[in-house]
């Protein structure tokens, strides 16, 4: 393997020697042996790190992987450890300087190498907003696939993308209700009612606000009824029923009533067809009131007792569909026109559709289906809908594949065509196909025309639908989609409900919309000084001046909250459903913040004792026991002072001083030997390993954008990207243009191996 990805690496030792050897003894040995060596050595390799074979300059080349984790951790302070003498700050970058140099004259004389990318089967939520974009269909149909299995920590990677006859199944269901539905031969549905239930638990009375998700089965008119319950304390105060569609305010209409409990209120929205969350509020609901108990098990503040969906009604069809009218173009030509209409309509839908031009074989093949369905007696209608279906079970529809003009050779180093650069940026930027232009501009050859790429993402990220950066990279990146299955315990935690939920997943994702969108610094997403608030996320956050229900942009004043790191949604999803976790926070930060993530903990692991912390013991006291295991102890002093920085937050992101009987103690050291006393300090500490985050987010959002996991053969590029990001204040812009300009991003090998007539 080794040879296989370096192929000329080691033509270069004897050079590399020649340069760097009489350094070596000087240089590195010295530092090895007054370091290093007395730990790490043939009899006792701690770590099983033996330093004392490295003796030479070729000796250290050898084996770079494990000289270049040494030098990290050097350079972080985190080696020599806590209690024994540390080298000088000189002596270390002397050190350090050396070794990177002779690793850079390598990669600057080693033929660069931009991998290849497996041919890439479409995610699910690729797959949804491909058809969006295709036939202007707005349910989401990959909702019902089996969910799509990660890989270097994204589901968009094509070697872990597999398709199971569970997954083949789909497609084939999907295609033809898809297919139906744009064409406007879907049957019309009898309208029905569907209630749901305000339930409340054991020790608490039903909140004042009710989500629901629900599958409407077309696109159509729909009533959103919301009854109510309970009483006001005052029958006089008028009430607000506020009813949110994804979020998104529909109507609020006001009650007057002294008895709630039967009334109802009603709106009729236009809704598309699929999974939509609906969200009905009673206001003014205050968490404290909504704890009081009235008599005969009534309270004495309102709720939503329940939320009924009835339709639909208007079912659009036909003429009135917006995908109907993307796709017949040409009218209904009668009797033999029709077949040159069908040609008219197929041929630019298949392009679309194959990421590229269709063949004048493709489309006749298409359009045959749309004879043979007439043949068989079924409207011109029916019959582009069995088009369609064909279209969207090609592998060319499924797959995202690229062609190597030599695949047998693995030194064959080509540029990808312009229309595979096409897809590569749309799904990257949009996780969705090439719009018109971006087609017009691979269709032109003009991609790689100076200054043209750039403006095609420029022009991209201003688009709508960039949000899937947000709701996709930084979904998994921040692991903000974990935030769908967080339970915190509703009696510890009655303040956390589902809108609360949400405004904390909306807040994440502004910021990071923000910092994309108006190119700013990625350091603002450990420190940034503002961030997007809704009323009810401020009133958690204990921040004044923040009234109704849209969220905006407010500039933060407290050293309390800043940057992503304080974020609810962050501290919600690396917490226990009743605590508060050390490991979960620190654990997330040395992944997503210090680009060092930690190993798996060793197994049988004995846990922490639920039941006294925060009341026999604080839970500082809990891990400093639990860190006298020497085996939990060398990642524990790493992991644990992070999380302890955050321990000011508690499980749902609220500033605290005590946990249960014990003061807040928020202090740390980390291995560098710096310490820290507030949350605000750590952040402080954090900035200055800017180059460690920054170069972590730069490996992400490549991979990311890649759909492959990164090798040693693509350093080089990174270093290239980090050195041209720090230069311009580490603007996301900045690393969105250098990620797409970059050879991994614009090349391909090919890789010798064939599977079914398709290079793999």
């Amino acid at each position: 393997m080794r040879s296989l990805i370096f192929p000329h690496l080691f033509l270069l030792l004897p050079a590399a020697a020649a340069l760097g050897a009489d350094n070596f003894p000087k240089v590195v040995q010295p530092f090895l042996a007054k370091n290093c060596v007395g730990c790490h050595n043939e009899k006792n390799h701690s770590g099983e790190l033996n330093l004392q074979k490295f003796n030479s300059l070729e000796s250290m080349i050898a084996d770079r992987d494990k000289f270049e984790s040494v030098i990290n951790r050097v350079k972080s302070g985190e080696m020599p450890p806590k209690g024994l003498p540390r080298p000088k700050e000189t002596e270390v970058k002397a050190v350090t300087g050396f070794i990177e140099a002779e690793f850079a004259r390598i990669d600057k004389n080693t033929k660069p190498d931009p991998g290849r990318v497996t041919a890439r089967r479409l995610n699910k939520t690729e797959y949804n907003n491909t058809i969006r974009d295709l036939l202007a269909v707005r349910f989401k149909p990959a909702d019902d696939f089996p969910a799509d299995d990660s890989g270097y920590g994204f589901d968009n990677i094509g070697d872990v993308l597999t398709l199971s006859p569970v997954l083949l199944d789909k497609y084939l269901a999907s295609a033809e209700k898809i297919s139906k539905m744009a064409v406007g031969v879907a049957p019309n549905i009898r309208a029905s009612a569907e209630r749901f239930k305000n339930q409340s638990g054991p020790k608490r009375v039903p909140s004042p606000t009710l989500g629901v998700k629900y599958k409407f089965p077309v696109e159509a008119e729909y009533d959103i009824r919301t009854g109510l319950g309970g009483q006001r304390i005052d029958g006089k105060e008028k009430v607000q029923v506020t009813v949110f569609l994804d979020g998104k305010e529909l109507k609020t209409e006001e009650l007057l009533p002294t008895q709630q409990r039967g009334r109802f209120a009603e709106v009729r929205i236009p809704v598309p067809q699929g999974e939509h969350t609906l969200r009905a509020r009673l206001l003014p609901p205050t968490a404290e009131a909504a704890q009081i108990p009235g008599v005969n098990g009534q309270t004495r503040t309102g709720f939503v007792d329940y939320v009924e969906i009835r339709g639909p009604y208007k079912q659009k069809t036909g003429a009135e569909l917006e995908s109907y009218k993307k796709i017949f173009v040409c009218g209904h030509a009668p009797g033999a026109h029709q077949a040159e209409c069908s040609r008219k309509v197929l041929a630019p839908l298949a392009t679309h559709a194959y990421r590229r031009p269709a063949t004048d074989s493709e489309v006749t093949k298409l359009a045959g289906f749309v004879d043979l369905a007439q043949k068989q007696g079924d409207s011109f209608e029916q019959g582009m809908a069995v088009a369609i279906q064909a279209m969207l079970v090609s592998p060319q529809f499924l797959f995202r594949i690229e062609r190597d003009p030599k695949p047998d050779d693995v030194a064959a180093v080509h540029a990808v065509s312009e229309y595979e650069m096409a897809s590569r940026l749309s799904y990257f930027l949009w996780s969705s196909m090439p719009d018109d232009e971006l087609l017009k501009v691979a269709g032109e050859k003009r991609l790689r025309k100076p200054g043209v790429m750039d403006a095609q993402v420029k022009r991209m990220l201003a688009d709508a639908k960039s949000k899937a950066l947000s709701d996709n990279f930084a979904g998994q990146w921040l692991q903000l989609r974990n935030m769908d299955s967080v339970k915190p315990d509703p009696d510890k935690f009655p303040a956390f409900d589902e809108e609360l939920r949400e405004s904390m997943r909306t807040e994440t994702e502004m910021f990071f919309d923000s910092v994309l969108r108006e190119n700013r610094s990625l350091l603002d997403f450990i420190d940034g000084k503002y961030t997007f608030l809704n009323e009810k996320l401020a009133r958690h956050y204990g921040i004044d001046g923040v009234q109704g229900n849209e969220f905006r942009r407010v500039d933060l004043k407290t050293d309390q909250r800043s940057g992503v790191l304080t974020q609810g949604s962050i501290l919600t999803i690396t917490s226990y459903p009743t605590r508060t976790s050390v490991v979960l926070r620190g654990k997330w930060m040395m992944e997503n913040v210090l680009n060092a993530p930690p190993p798996p903990p060793p197994p049988n692991v004995q846990l922490l004792d639920e039941a006294t912390v925060g009341k026999a013991a604080s839970l500082r006291a809990q891990m400093e026991k639990h860190r006298a295991n020497a085996m939990c102890a060398s990642c524990h002093s790493k992991i644990d002072p992070l999380g302890f920085g955050f321990e000011n937050y508690d499980p749902i992101g609220r500033w605290r001083t005590d946990d249960g009987k014990f003061p807040v103690d928020a202090t740390g050291t980390l291995p560098s030997g710096k310490s820290f006393k507030t949350p605000d300090e750590l952040k402080a500490i954090l900035k200055t390993s800017k180059d460690a985050f920054t170069h972590g987010v730069t490996e992400k959002l490549l991979t990311y954008a890649l759909g492959r996991g990164l090798e040693r053969y693509d350093r080089p590029a990174i270093k290239s990207i980090d050195q041209k990001l720090a230069a311009d204040d580490y603007r996301f812009g900045r690393l969105i243009s250098e990620i797409v300009n970059s050879a991994p991003f614009q090349m391909r090998r090919g890789d010798g191996v064939k599977v079914a007539g398709i290079t793999k």
